[in-house]
């Protein structure tokens, strides 16, 4: 039964894994994800869909799913009237140890006719590395039409048509629904999106998994959803840091569905870095880099339940933290990168 009468309190998430094919050991060795996963290709930092539920780690939440804890607290997603009781977004990390598909995802009214109500998904990756070759597509090199990428798809040249950009640490890139595309081997990724796990494939290299079968691909609804137009030149935004004593931050990306900051904290100098989500939306924040801690005081009535006056999150690099809607003021310190999202 939801509870009232005190502000929110911010709890850390444990990811599921996925074990895709084209999957490396770097989020295993360089983000700590103890996984049992080999490869472990993705892990879903905060997500409430079925396909792959976060849980939460700790506190009087633990062990229940994401979808649980919002379903009991709705208060926690927040009043934004576009909200509407729904969980709207999904955070994922991405090894890409090999090419991943050539792909493209519907947008939400292809979608709900097609899909049986579910979002249709757009996308913003952030590259946290890049190996020095890698590169990710993004569109058509020129107008194309329908045929003639069913065409290349059959014959298997369909890499003549797309666009291929070389990527490097820091890259934002957004991919709106309809833009075909892939996430290509060396490349590093956080990428936030819509809570939707709609994928059509075009084409996939031939490969073969475990069991020796080819993967699915989805033509025909790839076909219906994809945009052949030329892509525009992905170029970066402008990027402006803003600084307060102990902290800075940079918007990375505003759209319909999300708003994600990047959040730089340095409090080796003893600044006090307060934090708080208001009573609009929650907020999720992804560490990247570094490592630091989260302090909070507990409202009277959660002492009493507790026995503790001060809440603490110890924060590492790729640990993921939900801060409600309306939450607790919260004190950050140490030396840390988050992203920072927004519904």
């Amino acid at each position: 039964m939801e509870q009232k009468g005190f502000l929110n309190e911010p709890f850390l998430m444990k990811p599921a894994g996925k074990d895709y094919l084209w999957g490396g050991k770097r989020l295993k060795d360089e983000f700590a994800k103890e996984i049992n996963m080999d490869p472990l290709a993705e892990t879903w930092e905060c997500s409430t869909h079925p396909d792959g539920p976060s849980i939460v780690f700790g506190g009087k939440f633990s062990g229940k799913t994401l979808r649980e804890v919002l379903a009991e607290n709705p208060r926690f997603l927040g009043t934004h009237p576009d909200m509407n009781g729904e969980f709207p977004i999904l955070i994922k990390l991405i090894d890409a140890n090999s090419d991943l598909s050539i792909q493209v995802h519907p947008d939400d009214v292809y979608a709900m006719e097609k899909e049986n109500g579910q979002f249709g998904k757009s996308e913003m990756w952030y590259v946290l590395d890049a190996l020095e070759d890698a590169k990710l597509i993004y569109g058509l090199r020129h107008d194309t039409e329908k045929d003639v990428l069913k065409k290349s798809i059959r014959e298997g040249n369909i890499e003549k048509y797309l666009k291929k950009y070389p990527i490097k640490k820091n890259d934002i890139f957004f991919i709106e629904a309809g833009t075909i595309h892939a996430i290509g081997a060396g490349a590093l990724i956080a990428e936030i999106q819509e809570n939707s796990n709609l994928t059509y494939r075009l084409f996939d290299y031939n490969r073969v998994d475990k069991g020796g079968n080819r993967r699915e691909l989805h033509i025909d609804k790839a076909l219906d959803v994809a945009d052949f137009s030329s892509a525009k030149e992905p170029r970066q935004p402008m990027r402006v840091l803003n600084y307060r004593p102990g902290v800075a931050s940079e918007l990375l990306c505003r759209c319909k569905y999300f708003e994600v900051h990047r959040m730089l904290v340095n409090t080796c100098m003893g600044q006090r870095v307060t934090y708080r989500a208001d009573s609009l939306s929650f907020r999720v924040l992804l560490c990247i880099e570094g490592s630091g801690s989260i302090t909070y005081s507990k409202s009277e009535e959660k002492k009493v339940i507790s026995g503790q006056e001060q809440g603490l999150i110890n924060i590492t690099k790729g640990d993921c933290v939900f801060v409600p809607a309306d939450s607790v003021e919260m004190v950050i310190k140490g030396n840390m990168e988050f992203l920072d999202v927004r519904g």
